[in-house]
């Protein structure tokens, strides 16, 4: 009998050993004319559905981290998940990310982002490697990947904000700071109808400034709500009930613009995907790659993916 059980016991830690042994990864760049995009495939094998990653805002590496300031490393918490499940995963150093870019950048627009997204879709069409090619977009990358959903088989909003920029950025700046609404409405008017700012508040300068107009501009002529409803395939929207960022209510919003597609809130996940039991570790979830990613996600796109 002991004998049978240590059989036992050597052939599911063998079945474990062999599912880690067989993940492979290849470092990949992908260029956008002149824009470098490299980033890491993973996969257990070809030929079986692969996830391509959005990213949200902010300078985010493939990894998910930011610099030395954001180390939550979710990104790579969840690909080492997902490959688990016979799934394969690219994700790419966002192109602010990536210091070889940063001489191409003095024009960038929203609408660059989803064009990275666009020539990642083709390289790996082209590739005809793998079957099924999944968008997951989280955050920004939520509308981004919506906008790139011309070629693919599935698509993922995590965490995507159902509003138009401009109406998210007024209720930001609003909510800290309501003496700014007004001068904050009066530049996002200016800069939809003339394409510019000329004098701009020193309080609003950070966000407003010269370099970030183009960009902010193409951003808020896209209302997610109604570019989710030109989906044709099957959706899935996701949002974590301890999200800080983008509560679950802009979830049920994008359902309701696309009925069809399937709606999970997740317990206790916070924005950048960790599992949160005490809302004191929220915030620094972001800082640590301590923190688990959501088991509760993982079975939710693994479910989604192979159905």
């Amino acid at each position: 009998m002991i004998r049978f059980i240590l059989y036992i016991i050597f052939i599911v830690l063998t079945g474990v050993y062999s599912i880690f042994a067989q993940i492979q990864q290849d470092e990949i760049t992908i260029m956008n004319d002149s824009i470098t995009l490299s980033g890491t495939l993973s996969y257990p094998q070809k030929n079986t559905p692969l996830i391509i990653w959005v990213h949200g805002s902010g300078n985010i590496d493939r990894n998910g981290n930011q610099g030395n300031i954001i180390k939550a490393n979710y990104i790579q918490q969840f690909r080492n998940e997902i490959n688990k499940h016979g799934i394969a995963f690219f994700s790419y150093d966002k192109r602010t990310a990536n210091k070889n870019n940063f001489k191409f950048l003095k024009n960038i627009t929203y609408n660059d982002l989803y064009k990275d997204v666009l020539v990642t879709i083709d390289y790996f069409k082209k590739l005809n490697e793998f079957p099924e090619i999944v968008l997951i977009g989280h955050s920004q990358g939520s509308l981004t990947a919506m906008l790139a959903s011309k070629n693919i088989t599935k698509f993922i909003s995590i965490a995507g904000p159902s509003k138009p920029f401009d109406e998210i950025l007024l209720d930001q700046i609003t909510k800290g700071n309501p003496s700014l609404a007004g001068i904050t409405k009066d530049h996002i008017n200016e800069l939809k109808k003339t394409g510019k700012i000329e004098a701009i508040d020193p309080k609003l300068v950070t966000i407003f400034a010269k370099p970030n107009q183009q960009f902010l501009l193409f951003w808020m002529q896209y209302d997610p709500s109604k570019e989710i409803k030109k989906l044709l395939i099957p959706t899935l929207i996701i949002n974590g009930t301890k999200d800080l960022q983008v509560g679950v209510s802009e979830a049920q919003k994008l359902k309701q613009a696309l009925p069809k597609a399937k709606l999970t809130l997740i317990p206790n996940m916070n924005h950048v995907l960790k599992e949160i039991k005490e809302d004191q570790n929220n915030y620094p979830s972001y800082f640590s790659a301590d923190f688990p990613i959501s088991t509760e996600l993982i079975k939710t796109v693994v479910d989604f993916i192979k159905e």
